[in-house]
């Protein structure tokens, strides 16, 4: 995508949406941090119904440290491995209280050393909880990125390299929010709403999907270059085949007869 093309890109994404945030429910960092972790294969609808419970009973390190594993599961319970889960935001909590005096550290080297925490998440954290310019690659951002020809990759970490050289400056700590609400709500998965999509005229991505109710323009035939008829030549005038001249019988030689002596 060229320069020109990003830039407005962005544009749009701000006139339509200025002030871009997470989805999930948190007030605090450490808040923030376990619905991230909670989040993993399950939908920010499903995490905020489970930490509406959780939060009001724990939502330090320390208070979740107290509930242990078991207690902490019977409040995560209808998220989707919610057991493993549990063991990994208790032991987190458990180094959060015993290296960081209970706070969520704002480097990613801490942070990525919490069980459960890679670097999405840690992106996450550092762009919403700390206002860091960081770029948290999920399967809507990595999906957008690619369809709109906005920063093309076949893992995460080359679409999050990309996007962080693609992005302009003045864009770049929205610009996370901005993507996955579009690859979430417009850009999705198995068929996306192009014909409402702002982005279109923007987007490298074909066949543009229809709107509900009419076909797909069927692309336009390559008109063949109109061309001269070649020339005829002349046809050559029949010949006879050749024939070998006849040739007459050698005649036999007569051999001198020598007179009777």
């Amino acid at each position: 995508m060229k320069p020109v093309d990003r830039v407005e890109l962005f544009k749009r994404f701000r006139a339509a949406n200025p002030t871009p945030t997470t989805e999930l429910e948190y007030a605090t960092p450490f808040e923030l941090l376990a619905a991230v972790l909670l989040s993993a294969q399950a939908t920010d609808k499903g995490v905020n119904i489970a930490t509406r419970r959780l939060f009001p009973v724990a939502n330090t390190p320390a208070r979740i440290l107290a509930l242990g594993v078991e207690g902490l599961e019977a409040h995560i319970r209808t998220i989707g491995l919610y057991r493993s889960k549990a063991k990994h935001l208790i032991e987190a909590c458990r180094i959060l209280v015993d290296e960081h005096g209970g706070e969520v550290p704002r480097d990613r080297a801490s942070l990525e050393r919490l069980p459960g925490v890679g670097r999405k998440t840690a992106n996450v954290v550092l762009n919403t909880a700390f206002g860091e310019p960081t770029m948290a690659v999920d399967t809507h951002i990595f999906r957008v990125s690619n369809r709109l020809g906005l920063a093309r990759g076949k893992t995460p970490l080359a679409v999050e390299e990309g996007l962080l050289k693609a992005v302009p400056a003045e864009f770049l700590q929205d610009a996370h929010h901005w993507l996955i609400l579009h690859g979430r709500y417009v850009c999705k998965a198995l068929k996306p709403e192009c014909w409402r999509c702002p982005m279109s005229d923007l987007c490298r991505y074909t066949p543009k999907t229809p709107a509900p109710g009419t076909q797909a323009a069927k692309p336009k035939a390559k008109a063949k270059a109109a061309s001269k008829p070649a020339p005829r030549r002349a046809a050559k005038p029949a010949t006879k085949p050749a024939t070998k001249p006849a040739t007459t019988p050698a005649r036999r030689r007569r051999r001198d007869v020598q007179p009777e002596s």
